[in-house]
C-alpha cells in the first residue's frame, strides 16, 4: 500500500475511474479534484461509504481546486495522475473541435501536476487524446516516458466487443488491436485479430471487417449521439484505471497506448499509439508488434497526421 493516485477532473469520466481505482484496492488515497465547490469531495465521501458494502480500505479524497492552483497541495506526491478535465464532446462536434478550448484546461492542470507531484506518471484521457497527451508533456517538461495516453485500450475493447457481438462468441475470446491515432487516423491491425486462436479473416469477409473498423473508428460519436449530452466514460475510465493500476502495481503489462515513439517502426518523435511495455516509470518500451506492409504503411500515415498537430499545440 502507501500508493497515490489523483484523478483531476470529476465530471462522469473523472468519478467513474476513481471509483474504479478504489475498489482495486491497491492504494492508500485516491485524490478527486475538480473546480466545480463541493463536487468532488461529495462525490469522495459517497464513495467513502460504499466501502463497508464493497469491502476495500482505499480512502477516497475530494479536492476542489482553483484556477490560481489553489487546493493542488492535496495532490501531493501522487506516484499517478490521471488527467480527464476538458469539456466531453458534444453530437456533431469532432475531438479536434475541443482542441483549443482543451489546450488551455490541460496545461493549467499539467503545470500544477508537475509543481506538485514532480515524480507522477502522468495518464491523459482529454480530448483530442494524442495532442493533448504532447501539450501535458511539454508543460509539465516531464520524461517522454512518463507522459502517455489512453486511446488504444478503449479502441481495441470497442473493436472487441463488436467482434464479439457480431459472431455472437464470448469477449474473452476476442483478441483485437488498433494502433495509430485516437480518431480519423486510426489503425486496428487485423493480422493481429483472432477468435479462439483462429485469424478473423477466416471468420468474417474483408467487407464486414472493415464495417467493424468504420464502427470502431466512430465509436465514441455512437455513443456520443446516443446519449446527446456528454460522451463515453465506463469503458473509457476501465481502460484508464487498468493504465493506472499497471503503473502502480509496476506490472510490465503490454497495452496499447498513446507513447513517445522514437525509431520503432522507423517513425521518430511523435507520440502515437502502440503497445508498450507500462510499468513505475510510466512507459517502459515502445513494443514493436509485427504489422503488415499495408499496417505499417497506414501507422506511418496516421503518425504524420498526428505530428502535424501535435506541432501546433506548443503554443497554445
Amino acid at each position: 500500500m502507501g500508493k497515490k493516485v489523483t484523478v483531476v477532473g470529476a465530471g462522469f469520466y473523472g468519478s467513474t475511474t476513481a471509483q474504479r481505482l478504489a475498489e482495486y484496492d491497491i492504494f492508500e488515497t485516491v485524490v478527486l479534484t475538480d473546480i466545480v465547490e463541493g463536487k468532488p469531495e461529495g462525490l469522495a465521501l459517497d464513495m467513502n461509504q460504499s466501502r463497508a458494502i464493497e469491502g476495500f480500505e482505499t480512502k477516497v479524497v475530494g479536492q476542489t481546486t482553483g484556477k490560481g492552483g489553489e487546493g493542488y497541495e492535496a495532490i501531493a506526491g501522487s506516484d499517478v495522475v490521471v488527467i480527464t478535465a476538458g469539456l466531453p464532446r458534444k453530437p456533431g462536434m469532432s475531438r479536434m473541435d475541443l482542441l483549443e478550448v482543451n489546450a488551455g484546461i490541460v496545461r493549467g492542470v499539467a503545470e500544477n501536476v508537475a509543481k506538485h507531484a514532480p515524480n507522477a506518471v502522468i495518464i491523459v484521457v482529454s480530448n483530442p487524446l494524442d495532442e493533448m497527451t504532447a501539450l501535458a508533456q511539454i508543460a509539465t517538461n516531464f520524461p517522454k516516458s512518463r507522459v502517455l495516453g489512453q486511446a488504444g485500450m478503449l479502441d481495441t475493447a470497442r473493436f472487441t466487443n463488436n467482434v464479439a457481438e457480431t459472431l455472437n462468441v464470448p469477449v474473452s475470446s476476442v483478441k483485437t488491436l488498433t494502433l495509430g491515432s485516437h480518431g480519423d487516423t486510426m489503425v486496428p491491425v487485423p493480422s493481429r485479430c483472432t477468435v479462439d486462436g483462429k485469424p478473423l479473416a477466416d471468420l468474417l469477409p474483408a467487407d464486414k471487417i472493415e464495417e467493424l473498423v468504420v464502427r470502431t473508428r466512430n465509436g465514441g460519436a455512437e455513443v456520443v449521439a446516443l446519449l446527446k449530452t456528454g460522451s463515453a466514460y465506463y469503458a473509457p475510465s476501465a481502460a484508464a484505471a487498468r493504465m493506472a493500476k499497471a503503473v502502480a502495481e509496476d506490472s510490465g503489462a503490454v497495452m496499447p497506448v498513446c507513447a513517445w515513439v522514437d525509431g520503432e517502426f522507423g517513425i521518430s518523435g511523435v507520440y502515437l499509439g502502440v503497445e508498450a511495455e507500462i510499468g513505475a516509470e510510466g512507459v517502459k518500451k515502445v513494443v514493436e508488434t509485427t504489422l503488415t506492409d499495408a499496417e505499417l504503411a497506414d501507422l506511418k500515415t496516421a503518425a504524420e497526421a498526428v505530428r502535424t498537430k501535435q506541432a501546433d499545440v506548443a503554443n497554445l
